[in-house]
């Protein structure tokens, strides 16, 4: 099972993730986020990453700026975490990483079909885009996902303490996991290393 820390706002925080066994880390490019990090930053940060695939989390945003802030931060992949079609996916210059939100008409046969090589699950909150950090019914959604077909990353209220349950309701390809590993808003590279250290019991 992989993980990827979203949220990634400093150097440090992003090393420390890295060191510690990251598989994936998300940078957030959607401003209306509390985690959003400007390109120049993320450009700054991607120099020192050696091993972590960087993912930049976009959305709806315009096709255009997505891929120019590939480019230019050197992404591996790209997440799209709001409504952006099939066409669209299409045209995206990386890997796609497509979030869904369970509860927001989620259909696994839909996300089967869609041009991306990983497909997110997260949880849905009314009036909220992106990631809200809110689990959401993981038993129910577990059947649905079952014939998805493609690899699964889970995100939503995942933290060091329910990481076991997910392991165990999903079998998931990884999880995605930001708000559990903050302290006062910020990445703690204290909490990074030790959920890392707890996720080594789920890997391979």
């Amino acid at each position: 099972m992989i993980v990827k820390i979203c949220g990634m706002k400093t150097e440090e925080a992003a090393l420390a993730a890295e060191a510690a066994g990251a598989d994936l880390l998300g940078f957030i490019f959607y401003k209306g986020s509390r985690r959003y990090v400007a390109p120049e930053i993320v450009k700054e940060i991607s120099t020192g990453i050696r091993h972590s695939k960087r993912v930049g989390v976009f959305v709806d945003a315009p096709l255009s700026e997505v891929n120019e802030i590939a480019e230019f931060c050197s992404l591996d992949y790209v997440q799209l975490h709001g409504h952006e079609d099939e066409a669209y996916a299409r045209r995206v210059a990386r890997p796609v990483i497509k979030a869904y939100r369970y509860g927001d008409n989620f259909n696994a046969d839909e996300a089967g079909h869609y041009p991306a090589e990983i497909i997110l699950l997260d949880s849905f909150v009314k009036g909220e885009a992106g990631g809200t950090g809110m689990t959401f019914a993981w038993q129910e959604a577990s059947r649905e996902v079952a014939s998805l077909g493609k690899p699964l990353l889970v995100a939503g209220g995942i933290s060091e303490e329910n990481l076991s349950e997910v392991a165990e309701t999903f079998h998931p390809y990884g999880v995605d996991v930001s708000g559990s590993l903050e302290e006062q808003g910020e990445k703690s590279v204290r909490l990074i290393t030790s959920f890392l250290r707890e996720a080594e019991r789920w890997r391979g």
